[in-house]
């Protein structure tokens, strides 16, 4: 039997290992494919299949005089229309801080991994076109285009040392200037014919923020608030509804409201009043001036922050631990016949092969893309090659590239009217999932036989 003080100790070191977990780079990836699986067994298993699809399906949003608003909302498009949006949003905010101060901040520190994503966009963009040009599939071409940061950034922490630290920050800025590639393509060649009307106003309120902040409005719930707004009408103006997020991710102050000095000077402030609350002999008067100058601290500690800052950490934790799981649950349940698991990769004049095109897309086209477009900046003179690193394990690192998931499936769910093409979207899901674990697996194994070698030599 456990003593009092054994149990709090057991709980404490739970508590730590929680939390231990959810700070790990690799953990978000470890959720995610557990909720693939789930999904997987959800759409495919007899008992939970119907049940799976209708809940899916079901309507869900304000009924107002008998008609649903948002129009067409399901619990399907609340996940990819309404929490991808702050999905969305948290990829902005991650945008532009690295080009605020990133790796993106400076042309020489952008110009390898900018030229690197444009060759890993534009070859898995061509190879598809390849196996499927003419055809009524062609449109998916964007599908293979987007690298996963999750999951690539998860894979080569679990892999530790054997990838230098500047392969890990080429493929960060990589990941990120890939998302923001695949953001314009979404924008451009995934939406609907625009209302212009429902366009231009949320353009003119886009505008009025950022005067807003011009003058120098630092209140969070100042830009929350047009923010929903926006999404109202990009939703109903036919621009997909995820894009209004990384416009107002851009809108976000990322100056402090208060200066360093500042900061130092009301921190030493604050500092002498809690020591002089020490000096105050009712206790409950001297805990509740401690409080105060406690609470002030926070706010002024805040306020030394970036607002963009601030909201992407505190974004980030419901961004990996539950949209993106959501994400997962919602779309990667693809039912699968036992007579199709390999039909796939099958290809016809008539149809192609989405599968195909995918497949040889992420695995082949990505790092090919990326290893090619880099090493030809750097034989240009353009760009240099990331310290410490061989050609060989640049390729390696690139390998992870290939692993689309995430934007993949989302761009899948565009380039395919779901009222007629659900067999192709589902194809196109298979082939992500196939193709993403390869891309993983490969990278993997290339990384670690690489890292051996080099420690030989």
């Amino acid at each position: 039997m456990f003593t009092k003080f054994g149990r709090i100790k057991r709980s404490h070191i739970i508590s730590q290992q929680g939390r231990n977990f959810l700070q790990a780079p690799w953990a978000g990836g470890i959720v995610l494919i557990v909720c693939v699986i789930v999904a997987m067994l959800l759409a495919n298993l007899p008992a939970t299949s119907e049940i799976y699809s209708h809940f899916l399906h079901m309507e869900m949003g304000l009924f107002v005089d008998g008609n649903l608003f948002p129009r067409g909302m399901n619990i399907e498009k609340i996940v990819n229309d309404g929490l991808m949006v702050v999905f969305f949003f948290a990829v902005g905010l991650e945008i532009r801080r690295e080009i605020s101060d990133g790796e993106l901040s400076t042309p020489k520190k952008a110009i390898l991994p900018v030229v690197a994503a444009l060759g890993g966009m534009l070859v898995p963009a061509l190879i598809y076109s390849i196996f499927n040009a003419g055809t009524e599939v062609v449109n998916g071409w964007g599908i293979p285009m987007a690298t996963d940061i999750a999951f690539a950034i998860g894979i080569m922490s679990l892999l530790g040392s054997r990838v230098p630290l500047s392969l890990k920050v080429f493929l960060t800025a990589l990941a990120v200037a890939d998302d923001l590639g695949a953001i314009f393509v979404i924008a451009l060649f995934y939406g609907e014919t625009p209302d212009m009307t429902l366009l231009g106003i949320a353009l003119i309120i886009m505008v009025g923020i950022y005067f807003m902040r011009r003058m120098g409005e630092f209140r969070m719930i100042a830009y929350l608030i047009p923010a929903c707004v926006v999404w109202i009408l990009f939703y109903y103006s036919g621009v997909h509804a995820t894009i209004s997020g990384v416009a107002m991710a851009m809108l976000i102050p990322t100056e402090p409201r208060y200066s360093r000095s500042y900061y130092l000077h009301k921190a030493d402030i604050i500092e002498k009043g809690i020591k002089d609350a020490d000096l105050i002999e009712d206790e409950h008067e001297a805990e509740e001036t401690r409080l105060y100058h406690l609470r002030r601290m926070t706010q002024i500690s805040n306020g030394a922050q970036g607002m963009s800052h601030r909201m992407e950490h505190i974004l980030m934790p419901y961004v990996n631990f539950i949209i993106m799981p959501i994400f997962a649950l919602a779309n990667a349940g693809v039912h699968i016949p036992s007579a199709d698991y390999f039909n796939i990769f099958e290809y016809s004049a008539e149809l192609g092969s989405i599968g195909m095109g995918i497949f040889f897309g992420l695995v082949v086209g990505k790092p090919l893309g990326i290893s090619l477009f880099s090493y030809v900046a750097v034989k240009l003179g353009i760009a240099d090659r990331p310290a410490g690193a061989s050609w060989l394990m640049l390729i390696a690192v690139a390998c992870l590239g290939g692993i689309g998931f995430t934007m993949s499936i989302f761009v899948d769910n565009l380039a395919f009217d779901k009222a007629t093409h659900q067999t192709f979207i589902d194809m196109g899901k298979i082939a992500i999932l196939i193709a993403s674990t390869v891309a993983a697996m490969l990278g993997t194994l290339l990384i670690s036989i690489e890292a051996k070698r080099e420690k030989r030599s």
